[in-house]
């Protein structure tokens, strides 16, 4: 005879393997080219912002070093620097420091 608890633990459905979610947080970082660190499976870490991505691959844009297309296979990791790419543009508009005179 099974018990109603052991039937009940079986009728569970496992979680879902893909939430949807990783496409929206990566059209997210590139849209605001956040900078990220992205760890690598053997150890490497590279930096940059995340131009493009699609199903199995991401480009990263890097500051004078060339771009990297990367197989999404081959990541272990993506956090965020935590700071905004900033643009040659805005740089140039961007008012210079403000003193404080007492």
């Amino acid at each position: 005879m099974t018990s109603p608890l052991s039937s009940r633990r079986r009728s569970k459905t496992p979680p879902p393997g893909e939430t949807g979610q990783e496409g929206l947080y990566l059209r997210s970082l590139s849209d605001r080219q956040v900078v990220v660190n992205i760890k690598l499976r053997d150890g490497e870490t590279v930096r940059g912002w995340i131009e493009y991505f699609d199903d199995s691959m991401l480009r990263l844009t890097r500051e004078n070093q060339p771009n990297l297309f990367i197989y999404k296979h081959q990541i272990r990791s993506i956090s965020e620097v935590g700071r905004r790419r900033v643009t040659r543009y805005e740089t140039a508009e961007m008012p210079g420091p403000v003193e404080k005179v007492l």
